[in-house]
């Protein structure tokens, strides 16, 4: 439903600026990108380089920095705050929670639940979920249709799984997560030993006897996987971000509020620090340590440890950033080199 921009600013915070006088008592119907907004629009813009679209949209309010605020009176209304992008994401969670249907609490007829898990009673499960005995499911969880909780699974309170999603036996998830459709957390580790006994090699598997720990505040995208460890668990801390289709090894553990993007691959006892990035596909092999605070570009490969912070490129080898930045720019150079080095051979025979 539409709300005025008095709502939002009384919720939200914010200074509300404009010529008119009446801009409290605006109402608006949309959140929209600066060049699709209309007059019933609320738009943001989160850096200086997209002034020329702030003065040409026809949003009814924009949400800028104060460094921004002249040039966003000069169109209209604005709401000033010292990060409208973090605002921004603020905003989209009021509007979501006011906006989005509400689960219904209570299991779905088709749904199976087995004797001895627990449900709180305002928890929603949904049509053809299967929840395992022993399960235990917290006060406000979402459990979407079609997912399946292992014997012994339990899931935090507020906590919602999109459909389809897979919480292994006895692997846990904590409060306020969020876990899109495809997601298997708990699916044995990529454990095998060799055995050349026979002749030819073949392989025996070492049966995964760990689980998967999820802290609070965790967000897992589509077709992620995280394997459950061989003995110990696998970690996951609170605020952990990761994108979809990323692939977490057996015993793997992810400090807190470290974020990762699609197709990151991470192999088996790896051990990131806090607050560590890595860009879409980048590669972390087995057993390394990354300490706290270090940052990956994409589709960087890492082959040894990261004992110091800050940000790393490369694929064969990676470097900090500064130096690959050097090296990557000499390499496209090294035609033009070569021909040089081949012209002074030439005077010298």
């Amino acid at each position: 439903m539409p709300v005025r921009l008095a709502d939002i600013v009384g919720d939200l915070g914010g200074e509300l600026c404009g010529g008119s006088g009446d801009e409290a008592s605006a109402v608006i119907a949309r959140l929209a990108p600066l060049e699709s907004a209309d007059a019933t629009s609320l738009s943001f813009l989160s850096h200086p380089r997209y002034g020329a679209q702030l003065a040409a949209s026809h949003a009814a309010c924009v949400i800028v920095s104060p460094a921004m605020r002249e040039a966003a009176l000069a169109r209209g209304a604005a709401l000033v705050t010292p990060d409208p992008y973090l605002y921004f994401a603020r905003l989209t969670q009021w509007w979501a929670a006011r906006t989005r249907r509400q689960p219904v609490p209570g299991v779905h007829a088709s749904a199976v639940v087995e004797p001895g898990a627990r449900l709180h009673a305002s928890a929603s499960v949904g049509a053809f979920a299967f929840v395992g005995a022993g399960a235990v499911i917290g006060a406000g969880a979402v459990i979407g249709s079609h997912c399946q909780l292992g014997a012994d699974a339990v899931v935090g309170e507020g906590t919602r799984l999109a459909a389809r999603v897979t919480l292994g036996e006895a692997c846990r998830i904590g409060a306020r997560g969020i876990v899109h459709s495809g997601v298997v957390i708990g699916a044995d580790g990529f454990g095998f030993a060799p055995d050349a006994s026979g002749g030819e090699t073949h392989w025996v598997k070492i049966a995964q006897l760990g689980a998967v720990r999820i802290a609070d505040d965790v967000e897992i995208g589509a077709n992620t996987c995280i394997d459950r460890g061989a003995l110990d668990d696998t970690v996951i801390d609170e605020g952990v971000k990761l994108d979809n289709l990323i692939q977490v090894g057996h015993n793997v553990h992810i400090g807190a509020h470290s974020a990762m993007a699609g197709c990151v691959g991470i192999a088996g006892s790896a051990r990131i620090g806090r607050f560590c990035t890595a860009g879409g596909g980048a590669i972390i092999l087995g057993h390394l340590q990354l300490v706290d605070h270090v940052h990956v570009t994409a589709a960087t490969v890492i082959t040894r440890s990261i004992l110091k912070p800050g940000q790393y490129s490369g694929l064969f080898p990676f470097d900090d950033n500064a130096s690959w930045e050097k090296n990557a720019a000499t390499l496209r150079q090294l035609h033009a080199l070569r021909d040089r080095l081949r012209a002074l051979e030439k005077k010298q025979t």
